[in-house]
C-alpha cells in the first residue's frame, strides 16, 4: 500500500509554513496529499501552490463538490493542476450534502448521482480534445433547444492537456453512489471505513459497478485508513477521543434527522441502536453525550491506535481487503510525526 494524508480545510495558508509542511511530508514518504473544500479556503488555489513546492507526491482534490462549479470548469481546473504538477494530479469529486450545497452555494441539491455521472463524462470528453457534446441527466452541452439564447455551440478545449486520462476519484458511501464509482472512476474514497465490513457493506455495489466498468479504466483503487497514535497514555487516549468525536459529529449532526448519509452508514455497519441514540442526543443539544455513545469497538476498528504490534496488524487488515492508499492522520501533539509516518509507510509496503 501507498500512504496518503490530508491537509485540513481550515489549515493555515502561511506560505512558508505550508511549503515546509508539504515538503516534509513528501520527504517522509507520503505518496498522495489531498484536501477538502467545504466553506474554508479554496482548495484549487491551495493545490496549485503545493504543486510548485513538491516534486513527486500526487495531489488530489478530496473532494471538489460537483455542485460548486460547472463540469467544463472542473475539467479545466484538472488539466491546469495536472500540468503545473507535471502529471501528479487526481481529480477527486463528491456531492457534499444538502446543508452545504444549499446553505453555502445556494444551489438545489438535486440529482446527485446524475450530476456526478455527467461531470465525470464531460471531463473526459473535454480532455479528449474533441468538440464537447453531451446529453445527460443534469447537464446538456450545448444547452437544449428552448433553453438560454439558443446561441450555444459545441466547443473544444483550446489547449492540449498534459494527460487525457487524468485519474478521477469519487467520495462515496451510499450503495448506488458506490456502484457508480466502481463503474466510472479510477479511485474510490470512502469515509468512516471499517475494513471488517468491506464485503458485507460494499461488496454487492462494487460487484455491480465493476460488471459495467470499461476495460481501459483498470482496477479500482481505494483510499481508506485512520488516525495513527502509537503506544499508550494520554496522547493515545486523546487521539481515540478525537476519532470518537469526529464520527459522533457526522453520525449525529451532519444532515437532517431523516437525511443523514453517515447515520445510514453506521446502521449498515450494524450499529443501528447506537446510530439512533447518537443522533437523538446530538440533535437535542447533548453533544458530549452523543460522542460518548460511539462504541469502543468502532474506535478500535476505525483507528490505528495502540502499541506498534497492534497497529501493524490493523494495517495488514486494510491491505488484505485491497486498500491501495492507506490514508493516515497524525495528531498535532505527536512527538516526531515524520518518524511515525516513516514507520507506517514501512509497515504498509
Amino acid at each position: 500500500m501507498k500512504i496518503s494524508m490530508a491537509i485540513g480545510a481550515g489549515a493555515s495558508l502561511n506560505p512558508q509554513s505550508l511549503a515546509q509542511t508539504v515538503q516534509d511530508l513528501e520527504s517522509a514518504g507520503v505518496d498522495l496529499l489531498w484536501g477538502g473544500e467545504i466553506y474554508g479556503y479554496d482548495l484549487v488555489s491551495t493545490l496549485a501552490f503545493i504543486a510548485g513546492k513538491t516534486k513527486s507526491m500526487e495531489l488530489m482534490t478530496g473532494i471538489l463538490p460537483v455542485y460548486s462549479r460547472t463540469p467544463s470548469l472542473i475539467a479545466q481546473t484538472a488539466i491546469t493542476i495536472d500540468t503545473l504538477s507535471e502529471g501528479r494530479f487526481v481529480l477527486g469529486l463528491g456531492t457534499s450534502g444538502p446543508q452545504v450545497i444549499e446553505g453555502w452555494h445556494g444551489v438545489p441539491y438535486n440529482k446527485p448521482l446524475g450530476l456526478t455521472r455527467d461531470v465525470i463524462n464531460i471531463c473526459r470528453k473535454v480532455w479528449s480534445g474533441e468538440k464537447v457534446e453531451h446529453e445527460g441527466r443534469a447537464y446538456n452541452l450545448p444547452l437544449s433547444e428552448g433553453e438560454g439564447t439558443g446561441l450555444g455551440k459545441a466547443l473544444r478545449l483550446m489547449c492540449k492537456p498534459l494527460r487525457q486520462d487524468i485519474p478521477i476519484a469519487v467520495a462515496a458511501i451510499g450503495p448506488k453512489n458506490v456502484e457508480m464509482t466502481a463503474e466510472l472512476a479510477n479511485v474510490w474514497q470512502p469515509i468512516h471505513f471499517l475494513p471488517e465490513k468491506f464485503h458485507e457493506v460494499w461488496g454487492e455495489s462494487l460487484h455491480a459497478g465493476k460488471a459495467k466498468r470499461a476495460g481501459d479504466l483498470g482496477d479500482l483503487k481505494i483510499i481508506a485508513g485512520g488516525t495513527v497514535a502509537l503506544g499508550k497514555g494520554p496522547s493515545v487516549d486523546a487521539a481515540r477521543k478525537a476519532v470518537r468525536d469526529n464520527v459522533g459529529f457526522y453520525v449525529g449532526g451532519m444532515g437532517a434527522r431523516d437525511k443523514n448519509f453517515y447515520n445510514d452508514l453506521f446502521k449498515r455497519y450494524g450499529y443501528e441502536e447506537e446510530a439512533a441514540s447518537i443522533q437523538d442526543l446530538f440533535l437535542s443539544g447533548k453533544r458530549e453525550e452523543a460522542f460518548a455513545a460511539v462504541p469502543d469497538e468502532y474506535v478500535d476498528r476505525a483507528s490505528l491506535t495502540g502499541d506498534e504490534g497492534h497497529v501493524r496488524e490493523r494495517i495488514q487488515v486494510y491491505k488484505d481487503v485491497g486498500v491501495t492508499y492507506l490514508d493516515i492522520s497524525i495528531p498535532s501533539d505527536t512527538e516526531n510525526p515524520l518518524e511515525v509516518i516513516e514507520k507506517v509507510k514501512a509497515w504498509a509496503e
